[in-house]
């Protein structure tokens, strides 16, 4: 199979989705692989390396015109234009909340496998995982540094110092990006709460912090409870493949200090704080009622080396089955298979169905 690597343009996105080494990798199964001009340049990865591992350099529509494009983040409107019937597009495509690009997807045909509706039977998410992890640590990061005076925050130190009490974290959702979140601001010192819907989580996150953090029952009395002593509000809620709910409504952030700060990961997919919408690095913050939010939607292309190693050690393994069986891989890979969102012009995730309205169909039926 021929395989493109395009550069990725949205606004300060440096990650690529392979390494050379995972290039190698496909080279060795006897595929072809194209990459764009100075696609990995941005992550330390330059383009000898991957003429070294066996690739072709191309220019943009080259790498485009591949049988199989592997991405990170999501066509944007520029790149539309090389959708087609046939393509078999593998990338993060959070559709639910992009409705131009769902029906972009639709209209061309083309065949959508997004990272991060790939899910084992366990319920895991692997494709999504190396990116929250990297998101939740770099939420307190950049939680932290908004917090300063001197860029709009509240002027609060998250650690403390003896003698003056610690920052107040307050983390919902306890999966990948919570549990990360909590470890980076335990880390600096700060006093963490963590939200989640689920007994069993909130007990494992008590055992495996031993008590050293507080966990609650998400719900909205007790979110309300907790907003006026927060300095730093971290969103990192997910239902895979759906529109995130609002837990944090426009009238609950009158309760918030002014100059606290919101960092919603969850922005991708529509956010779980009602006044986010998607910033870029170039302009990341915005102020609503004396909230800072913080609301970039391709967190880890802050660390693009850290992220694309991590990337590719997670999809590496499908991007080898996609290539090697084409769309038989789907049909014999059940976890795969889940990450079908389009295909021939069909919506085949339900939860994207669901955020537009839209009428989807079963991945097996579409591949019928």
């Amino acid at each position: 199979m021929h395989i493109g690597l395009p550069k990725e343009i949205k606004v300060k996105e440096n990650r690529v989705a392979l390494t050379p080494g995972g290039v190698a990798s496909l080279v060795r199964q006897g595929h072809t692989v194209t990459v764009e001009r100075g696609a990995g340049v941005g992550s330390g990865l330059p383009d000898s390396e991957y003429q070294q591992a066996g690739a072709a350099l191309g220019s943009a529509a080259e790498a485009w015109a591949a049988d199989m494009v592997m991405k990170v983040k999501e066509p944007i409107a520029s790149e539309y234009g090389y959708l087609r019937p046939g393509l078999l597009l593998f990338t993060y495509l959070h559709l639910a909340a992009d409705r131009p690009l769902t029906d972009a997807l639709l209209q061309s045909g083309t065949t959508g496998v997004a990272y991060e509706t790939v899910q084992l039977p366990d319920g895991s998410l692997p494709l999504l995982t190396p990116m929250s992890e990297v998101a939740g640590r770099l939420s307190v990061q950049a939680g932290a540094y908004h917090l300063q005076k001197p860029v709009g925050g509240r002027g609060v130190l998250l650690g403390g110092v003896p003698g003056v009490q610690a920052g107040n974290v307050t983390i919902l959702g306890g999966g990948v990006v919570g549990t990360n979140a909590a470890k980076m601001a335990m880390g600096l010192g700060a006093k963490v709460t963590i939200l989640d819907v689920s007994q069993r989580r909130l007990a494992y996150l008590d055992d495996v912090f031993f008590g050293r953090l507080t966990t609650m029952m998400s719900s909205e009395a007790n979110i309300r409870a907790l907003l006026p002593d927060t300095d730093l509000l971290i969103g990192g809620v997910l239902i895979p493949g759906a529109k995130a709910p609002h837990l944090v409504t426009r009238d609950m952030l009158s309760l918030m200090p002014e100059g606290s700060v919101i960092v919603d990961v969850a922005v991708d997919q529509g956010g779980c704080v009602e006044t986010i919408h998607a910033t870029t690095h170039d302009d990341p913050t915005y102020v609503i009622d004396g909230v800072v939010h913080y609301g970039v939607a391709n967190m880890p292309g802050a660390v693009p080396r850290t992220s694309t190693f991590a990337l590719t050690n997670q999809t590496l393994p499908y991007a080898l089955k996609l290539a090697a069986r084409g769309l038989d891989a789907l049909k014999d890979d059940a976890a795969l298979r889940l990450g079908l969102n389009t295909h021939a012009g069909k919506l085949t995730y339900a939860g994207v169905g669901e955020a537009f309205g839209l009428p989807s169909v079963t991945p097996e039926s579409a591949l019928a």
